[in-house]
């Protein structure tokens, strides 16, 4: 058996080649057995050589050599200059009154920094990058099923112009086709680029792995950490769906009458991405699964409330438990699944609530408008938590923070803004827009009605000027929706009641249309509900993302199951 190619066999001397390894020096990474160790010291006696036991090899710190004064080893380092020095560099001008620390200090330092880079990019931001890329495929899948529905709706559609406009059905299939595959090859450059960073993010953890773990200070002088360029997240596209929108068949030219397919582009969000982590907290919770729309909502159960007159408001509780108010100071607590009252109270002040929200902590809170008072239910006893002067509440809901959000008219019916609280404390307060105009209506006829989207948009019902007003976190305008075209009546847009579900949907009551129109988070129609509704008021979805409908006419609450 040849003993140097052997598998089997055992580490032999460097020098010798025969004899067992019994030492190492760590300096020149050479094998020796005892034997020859003097023999390899003398070869070179200016080096200082470090022999140790073959076990204890690779213990003893590799000092950088010095780049300016041969054989010399740097034990120290220059904090202003950023480099090892030697102790000729400490001596010599180059150096003079610069603060110089030991280097195996910095070295400390450095593995430490190493380690928490390290620990950042397999904490926070690989994990993101791999949402985001799960994301674009989420959203990729949600393209097919979309445009899938538009190409269904135009077929539909073109089965009452028979075979006359055959032509123009496939033309404008065709151009759904194309607008899909051009947004959906943009998502996958997109992801594409996103795939490319994670392998680079992988590769940087491994770079500053060998960094961290190996004892050759000159490899580990060597790397640069780049993981500041991931912290800059890349900008986030949403590819706007295109509307199909039909056109009456009054005789006139069938490519203007059948309909036309509006053309939006992708947009890029810059902020459209926020660092995630591996890391659970109590607010953390994954990302919802995406639910689709049902094709034709259904009416689940029906509760009747008792209010004599009318009712106004619903608020969820529980997956099995709603508050109601209506006319009169009595709030009422109803089983969803009896149908029963299970409890009331009545406001503290003996006003009718103008509007009714559960918190997080699932405790009551109520506004009294003339009483200015926003007040809160705990173990049946009424706390009044924001007390108002010259402004009064009308819409309030709780945040997915735990704070309020209260949207309120000046004494003097002139103005209107949303305040939001930390407890009592005012935190926040939304009136204008960047060119200091209103953003809300004065009027103090109509209801108001706020509430938070998942993506932590606000959203205001205002009936004053027949629009919905969508403000993000910061209180910046992002859109205004004022109704669909081909609303069931035909008459004006009329928004009451609002809430929001699990998919980022706007829902928003219609009194005008005795309907619920279903918007995206970017203001785009998805659907109306109708469900034989009538005279509707408030509204609220619960976790499981079922529609609760307030009816003021005949004091029933529908519960309607719209998505899948």
């Amino acid at each position: 058996m040849e003993p140097r190619t052997s598998a089997q066999d055992v580490m032999r001397c460097d020098l010798c080649e025969t004899a067992v390894v019994q030492m190492h020096c760590d300096t020149c990474l050479v094998n020796l057995c005892k034997a020859c160790v003097g023999e390899h010291i003398s070869t070179d006696e200016f080096k200082d050589h470090k022999v140790v036991k073959f076990q204890d090899r690779e213990s003893t710190p590799l000092y950088p050599g010095c780049k300016f004064h041969d054989k010399e080893r740097c034990k120290m380092y220059c904090n202003q200059c950023d480099i090892p020095v030697c102790h000729k560099c400490i001596g010599s001008d180059q150096h003079l009154g610069h603060k110089v620390s030991e280097i195996l200090r910095v070295v400390d330092e450095r593995k430490n920094e190493f380690i928490k880079e390290q620990t950042e990019l397999n904490v926070t931001i690989y994990p993101t990058y791999q949402d985001i890329a799960s994301n674009i495929q989420n959203r990729m899948s949600q393209l097919e099923k979309e445009y899938g529905d538009l190409s269904t709706a135009i077929t539909k559609h073109g089965e009452d112009w028979h075979r006359e406009i055959d032509k123009l059905v496939k033309k404008l299939k065709a151009e759904v086709d194309e607008m899909k595959n051009t947004q959906l090859q943009t998502l996958q450059k997109h992801l594409d680029e996103i795939n490319k960073t994670i392998f680079d993010i992988k590769d940087e953890i491994d770079s500053l792995e060998t960094a961290t773990d190996t004892n050759d200070l000159s490899k580990m002088f060597s790397v640069r950490s780049n993981v500041h360029t991931y912290r800059n997240l890349p900008h986030k596209i949403n590819p706007s769906l295109l509307k199909f929108i039909p056109g009456k068949i009054q005789g006139e030219e069938l490519s203007k009458l059948f309909g036309a397919i509006s053309l939006s582009s992708s947009t890029s969000d810059k902020h459209g991405y926020s660092m995630k982590t591996t890391q659970k907290s109590p607010e953390a919770g994954s990302s919802p699964p995406v639910k689709q729309l049902l094709d034709k909502p259904e009416t689940v159960t029906t509760i009747d409330t008792g209010y004599k007159y009318f009712l106004y408001n619903v608020a969820c509780l529980s997956d099995e438990e709603i508050w109601t108010s209506g006319d009169g100071s009595t709030m009422k607590l109803y089983s969803i699944n009896q149908g029963s009252e299970l409890k009331s109270i009545t406001t503290k002040s003996g006003h009718y609530p103008s509007n009714i929200a559960v918190t997080k902590s699932e405790d009551l809170v109520y506004t009294d408008y003339d009483n200015r008072t926003v007040n809160i239910v705990k173990n049946e006893k009424i706390e009044e938590v924001i007390i108002l002067k010259n402004w009064k509440p009308k819409g309030v809901c709780s945040t997915s923070s735990g704070d309020l959000l209260v949207i309120m008219d000046s004494d003097d019916r002139k103005q209107t803004k949303v305040v939001r609280y930390s407890g009592s404390t005012e935190k926040q307060a939304i009136q204008f827009d960047d060119k200091v105009k209103p953003l809300y209506s004065p009027s103090i006829r109509y209801p108001r009605y706020i509430n938070e989207n998942r993506n932590l948009d606000i959203c205001v019902s205002d009936e004053g000027a027949n629009a919905v007003v969508v403000v993000n976190q910061a209180g910046k305008l992002r859109f205004r929706y004022t109704g669909h075209t081909f609303s069931p009546k035909n008459d004006p847009f009329s928004p009451r009641g609002i809430a929001t579900d699990s998919q980022s949907h706007i829902l928003i009551v219609d009194r005008n249309n005795d309907c619920v129109h279903i918007i995206d988070q970017d203001g785009q129609f998805l659907r109306y509900i109708e469900c034989g509704l009538s005279k509707l008021w408030g509204l609220c979805t619960d976790t499981n993302d079922n529609l609760f409908v307030a009816q003021y006419g005949n004091r029933q609450v529908k519960k309607i199951k719209y998505l899948h």
